[in-house]
């Protein structure tokens, strides 16, 4: 990697995939737009549509309708896909990301939607 006053462009990677971030997004509010986590995130509304497909298709999430929105429930126990990491659960990378989302006083105000509860947030 070159350093930043070098003149060459400095790398960009991350350590979370964008289909990781997409399941972050999901997680902290299960009713979000897709168009809204492609900008959260900063890539299309059609990759996050691809993203969820993936994710739906592997069965890290489920697709429903609640009135006019979508809403996706998380399979949080599903197994991360890489072979040395497939016995541990999306769980602990969702929990990660979202600790502090459902440790504040409003958490249980922001998900108070009629809905039922997101199952990130079940028992452990």
């Amino acid at each position: 990697m070159a350093p930043s006053g070098s003149g060459e462009p400095a790398s960009t990677w991350t350590f979370l995939t964008h289909h990781a971030r997409v399941l972050v997004e999901i997680a902290r509010d299960p009713h979000v737009r897709l168009r809204d986590i492609a900008a959260r995130i900063g890539i299309t509304e059609r990759a996050v549509q691809g993203i969820v497909s993936d994710l739906h298709q592997e069965g890290y999430l489920t697709r429903g309708k609640v009135g006019r929105r979508n809403h996706y429930t998380l399979n949080p126990e599903r197994g991360f896909r890489y072979p040395t990491e497939a016995d541990l659960p999306v769980r602990l990378l969702i929990d990660i990301f979202t600790q502090h989302d459902l440790s504040g006083d409003d958490a249980p105000a922001a998900r108070d939607t009629g809905a039922p509860a997101s199952p990130v947030a079940g028992d452990r």
